[in-house]
C-alpha cells in the first residue's frame, strides 16, 4: 500500500495530463478503490489548493484521506528531533513540519510514501537539511520512499 505525497499527486496530474492518459488514470481510481493508494489528509489540502481540479478527483473517487493521530504527531515529533530541528526552525533546504507529518503517517501506517521531493546523492552536512527521501532512508525512520513513475514500474498494469 501507498502513501503519497502533494508532490507525486501533482507531477502526475501534471505529466500524465488525464484526457491524454485516461487507461492511467482509470487503474490509479481502481487503486484508490482496492485501498492501495491513500493520502495523508495534509497533502491532500495541499493539492487542493495547488490544484483543485486534482483534488476534487481524489475525493470523487475515494482517495482515503489519512487524518492526523496522536501517534503520527509523535512520530512526527521524534523524527524532528532526530533531525536536530527545534522549536520551528527548519531549514529552507531540507522537511518542513508537514514534510514531518506525512513521514510519520506513512511510518504508522506502515505504507511506502510516494514521493517526487529530489533525491540527494550527497548528504547535507546537517541533517535539518535532509529531504524527505534522505529522512526516510534514516535507520530510526524506516519508511520506502520511492517516485510515481517506480509504483507504475512495479504495478502489473500495461496501459493501451
Amino acid at each position: 500500500m501507498y502513501a503519497f505525497d502533494a508532490s507525486s499527486i501533482i507531477h502526475a496530474w501534471d505529466n500524465y495530463p488525464i484526457d491524454k492518459f485516461p487507461p492511467l488514470w482509470e487503474w490509479f481510481a481502481e487503486q484508490i478503490t482496492a485501498n492501495q493508494f491513500s493520502i495523508p489528509k495534509i497533502a491532500l489540502e495541499e493539492t487542493e489548493s495547488k490544484l483543485p481540479e486534482c483534488g476534487k478527483w481524489l475525493k470523487d473517487n475515494g482517495m482515503n484521506s489519512l487524518a492526523l493521530t496522536n501517534e503520527i504527531l509523535q512520530e512526527a515529533k521524534c523524527i524532528k528531533a532526530l533531525l536536530g530541528i527545534s522549536e520551528n526552525d527548519y531549514h529552507a533546504k531540507g522537511v518542513g513540519e508537514n514534510d514531518l507529518f506525512i513521514i510519520g503517517t506513512a511510518k504508522v501506517f506502515n505504507l511506502m510514501l510516494v514521493s517526487e521531493e529530489a533525491r540527494q546523492l550527497n548528504l547535507p552536512d546537517k541533517m535539518s537539511k535532509y529531504k524527505i527521501p534522505a529522512v526516510c532512508a534514516l535507520s530510526q525512520v524506516e519508511v520506502q520512499c520511492i517516485q510515481f513513475i517506480e509504483v507504475i514500474k512495479k504495478s502489473d498494469a500495461i496501459f493501451r
